[in-house]
């Protein structure tokens, strides 16, 4: 299986990040563009994992779940990785409270002592909006940063839960499905 662990956004708030950004889909990008169904704040990529390690992953996230009280965070900004110019990923930006911060550190050393290897890059919380195809050349995404600079999607969420989730990949791109929600304490 291939496994993540993710913040999963209310039906109503994917549904306005997906008004906001029409724009943005409408354009003529060479861009792969992530259903509402997939609107979601990435903390953890496990990767292929055997069945038989869902329960200790379950356990793991659940002691962490349960010294985390539910916490509010807020989300806008648009941008793309690594740059708006040649994106690969392009986003709509998380704030990365101290509480989200505090969640995802806890996950990284929970999820360590059963054997994940910690991330090494820098923790940017953010919605995958899009995924890029970067090969039509240089000039292609010229129209982007202005694009974005017209957008506007603020908001803020209620993080009350943390969900092990599966990734399938397939030929319209990765199709996310809810493995386990752990409910945070209250």
């Amino acid at each position: 299986m291939r496994l993540f662990v993710a913040l999963n956004l209310p039906k109503k708030e994917r549904e306005r990040i997906h008004r906001a950004t029409r724009k943005l889909r409408d354009g003529e990008l060479p861009v792969r563009w992530i259903g509402i169904e997939g609107f979601h704040v990435t903390l953890k990529f496990l990767g292929e994992v055997r069945r038989e390690r869902l329960e200790e992953l379950q356990q793991a996230i659940g002691r962490v779940a349960a010294t985390t009280k539910a916490f509010k965070t807020k989300f806008g900004g648009f941008g793309a990785f690594p740059s708006v110019r040649q994106p690969r990923v392009i986003w709509l930006g998380v704030k990365a409270n101290p509480e989200l911060r505090c969640l995802k550190q806890d996950l990284e050393y929970a999820l360590g002592d059963i054997g994940f290897e910690a991330e090494t890059r820098a923790f940017h919380p953010h919605v995958t909006l899009g995924r890029a195809d970067d090969r039509d050349g240089a000039g292609t995404f010229r129209s982007l940063d202005d694009m974005m600079s017209e957008l506007e999607c603020n908001g803020e969420v209620e993080v009350s839960t943390v969900d092990l989730m599966e990734s399938k990949l397939g030929p319209g791109g990765s199709k996310y499905s809810l493995v386990t929600s752990v409910k945070l304490a209250d």
